[in-house]
């Protein structure tokens, strides 16, 4: 295959920050197997209490992005993986003197993806990794001596203030040195209360703290790309269609419904949600680098890697589909009956919660405590609530995200490397791809062999049963309370029963 592309790596070797991370795993994966000869893969690795960088470099060889590695049998590609130990959020990186003279005389490309994902991070912690720790990778890619490339992954969502959004470097909203200042001269508390003020409409201290981070990048006056993901899903066709180890957005809600505990989600179905399937993202970062070094333009480039413009999606597409799914690839720890309802409103969700999560939660909580499990629902309802509490500016809203210089980077790849590292999402199939997100959140999230589905099916017609059982004698009691509170014949309850009935059907 004559891949221009996997001829750049060639003999050079990489500097990954976040290499842990959802993006960074498969950014390893599919470097080590579409790019054989990358010489050496270097990832910055924050050392943890009680163990070594080593043993966390074998437990990420351990991940399961990492199997169809196993099955080809190419595991000896595992010793081109090199740990450092470093934090991006510490002084020159927290490396060595040893370590940083090592990579500034071997490294040729960096990609730089680590970053506090946290969106209640305060703004001290998110600018000290978001801003400086970009700046430290900045400063670095200076004193390397073959440089080619840096690789910045930000996000589509750091000019979230616009809804329409393109290729370019927005204005900063404000000068990075003054951040740096604040987080260094004020409390805690005094930088807490003036955050809000600071932010400057941002949503949140990330995507302040990223917008600030390009302009970093762009003021290094590196050979450079910024490439900005929007929300990350699991996989479209590589490693494994429907692959995925991050519980964050649809794969969530997935794992939630097929458990039976998550029954409702606050989604407004005809809204376009900007999705974009991991190995999309990844093959995007590798061919932005090759990108850099091929182009005789040197000037900073922009990239989005985004669905919205070329193959938006709706949640309305695919909404019958998911609870189809959900009964086709079952699984055998679900505890009630999967059903997913989509709700329009934040308060419609949390009226409906309460009944549909919490009432349950409380009651599966009480008989685990009394059998000696660990009750474990009521809190992953509470964390739920917090969390789309805090994400309601991105559910409720939509963003049109224009991405012509992906696109056209497409257009001049050849075509085997068009084939081997594709960023073109217009053939993919929501409806298809869910099945195959359905698959893999029980596979990879849920720890559930396909071989398990005949008993799961099973289970789950005897939770149908159960399921329908509990509808009819709540639908008894409701009629029977009626009929007893309002002294009211049969015949009028039988009117009244039905509308609340199909009131609670709505919630």
């Amino acid at each position: 295959m004559a891949s221009h592309v996997t001829d750049f790596y060639s003999a050079k070797s990489i500097f990954i920050t976040g290499g842990t991370g959802f993006v960074g795993v498969c950014l390893i994966e599919k470097l080590l197997r579409c790019c054989p000869d990358i010489k050496n893969i270097y990832l910055l690795i924050r050392p943890k209490k009680g163990k070594l960088i080593t043993e966390r470099l074998t437990e990420l060889t351990e991940n399961s992005v990492f199997n169809r590695l196993r099955e080809e049998k190419q595991t000896d590609l595992f010793k081109k993986l090199i740990a450092v130990a470093g934090d991006v959020g510490e002084e020159n990186l927290g490396l060595s003197v040893e370590d940083r003279a090592t990579l500034i005389s071997t490294v040729q490309v960096v990609f730089h993806s680590a970053a506090t994902l946290d969106f209640e991070a305060d703004l001290k912690t998110a600018a000290n990794i978001n801003l400086l720790g970009t700046r430290r990778i900045v400063q670095l890619c200076r004193e390397i001596n073959d440089f080619k490339a840096l690789v910045h992954v930000s996000s589509a969502y750091v000019n979230s203030k616009l809804q329409n959004v393109d290729e370019i470097l927005y204005p900063a909203p404000t000068d990075p040195n003054i951040i740096v200042k604040l987080i260094s001269e004020l409390d805690a508390a005094t930088l807490g209360t003036k955050t809000p003020e600071i932010l400057k409409g941002h949503a949140n201290a990330y995507t302040f703290t990223k917008h600030l981070a390009e302009h970093e990048v762009a003021n290094g006056e590196l050979p450079a790309v910024i490439v900005r993901p929007s929300m990350i899903i699991g996989a479209w066709k590589e490693p494994i269609p429907g692959w995925t180890v991050s519980k964050n957005g649809p794969q969530g809600f997935l794992m939630g419904a097929s458990k039976g505990v998550i029954r409702r989600v606050p989604v407004a179905k005809n809204l376009t949600y900007d999705y974009i399937p991991i190995d999309i993202v990844v093959n995007s970062l590798i061919v932005a680098a090759y990108s850099v070094d091929r182009d005789s333009d040197k000037s900073l480039k922009i990239y989005h890697c985004t669905s919205s413009t070329c193959n938006p999606f709706q949640w309305d597409q695919v909404q019958k589909e998911v609870n189809i799914y959900l009964h086709k690839y079952p699984l055998k720890s679900a505890v009630w009956y999967p059903y997913l309802k989509l709700l329009p409103s934040l308060l419609l969700f949390k009226i409906s919660a309460f009944f549909f999560h919490f009432i349950p939660a409380y009651i599966m909580d009480t008989i685990t405590r009394l059998t000696g499990g660990r009750p474990i629902l009521v809190r992953l309802h509470t964390n739920v609530n917090k969390s789309l509490i805090l994400l309601e500016q991105f559910i409720f809203n939509e963003w049109i995200f224009n991405n012509p210089c992906m696109l056209q980077l497409h257009e001049s790849l050849s075509p085997d490397d068009k084939e081997l590292f594709t960023v073109d999402i217009r053939s993919l199939i929501w409806k298809d791809y869910f099945s195959d997100l359905a698959q893999g959140v029980r596979v990879y999230l849920s720890k559930e062999s396909l071989k398990s589905l005949p008993e799961a099916r099973s289970k789950d017609k005897i939770l149908m049963f159960a399921h329908l059982g509990l509808q009819v004698t709540l639908l008894g009691l409701i009629w029977w309370l009626v009929k007893v509170l309002f002294a009211t014949t049969w015949t009028k309850t039988g009117l009244i029963v039905p509308i609340i009935y199909l009131l609670f059907d709505q919630l």
